[in-house]
Order: C-alpha cells, then structure tokens, then sequence
C-alpha cells in the first residue's frame, strides 16, 4: 500500500544536461530536483571541458566519477565524525558512571 501511495506522488520532470533532454518520474520537489539537475549538469560541463575529444559518454563517465569521489570523501568524514562523536560520549558514561560510583552516601 505505501508503495502504491508512494508511486502516486511522482511527478515528471523534463531537464537537459549538457544539452541533452531528459525526463525522469520522482517523488521529490521541484527545488530538490532541480538542485540535483544543476549539481549534474554543472559536474558533466565541467568533465566535457576537461575531455580532449568532448565525448559526451566520457564525460559522463568522469563526472560520476567526480560525484562518486566527492560521496565517499564526505561518508569518510561523517563516519570520523561520528566515532569522535561515539568516543567523547562513551567517556562521558563512563566519566558518569565513575562519578556516581565515588559519591559519598550522607544518607
């Protein structure tokens, strides 16, 4: 059923990448999707720059792998984060559970 209800709010989208039309059926918003239209977009310009023959498939195929170097650098980073994180929180219980353990009873 959520399925359903989920396959009922997608829209359709018609954009161009590098020139190139597009259309794709999603449940995002108009900004999200064009937000991920412009980010691609600009990613494949950048590659067809870069390419000595302009290839369009070349192109693409260095553009993902741009976005996919730039995903795995940022998971990297947020996973450091998160064992900083985890490390600083475990202290902290064990910090706690010390203290409490030490306190005097004036009962």
């Amino acid at each position: 059923m959520a399925e359903t209800q989920k396959a009922q709010k997608k829209q359709t989208f018609d954009f161009k990448i590098a020139g190139v039309s597009y259309k794709i059926k999603s449940s995002h918003d108009d900004e999200t999707v064009n937000e991920l239209v412009e980010f691609v977009n600009r990613k494949v310009t950048e590659a067809l720059s870069a390419t000595k023959n302009s290839s369009f498939q070349n192109a693409a195929v260095l553009a993902a792998l741009n976005i996919a170097e730039e995903m795995i650098l940022l998971k990297k980073r947020a996973r450091a984060e998160l064992e900083k994180i985890e490390a600083k929180a475990l202290k902290m219980a064990g910090d706690l559970e010390n203290s409490k353990a030490n306190k005097v009873n004036w009962n």
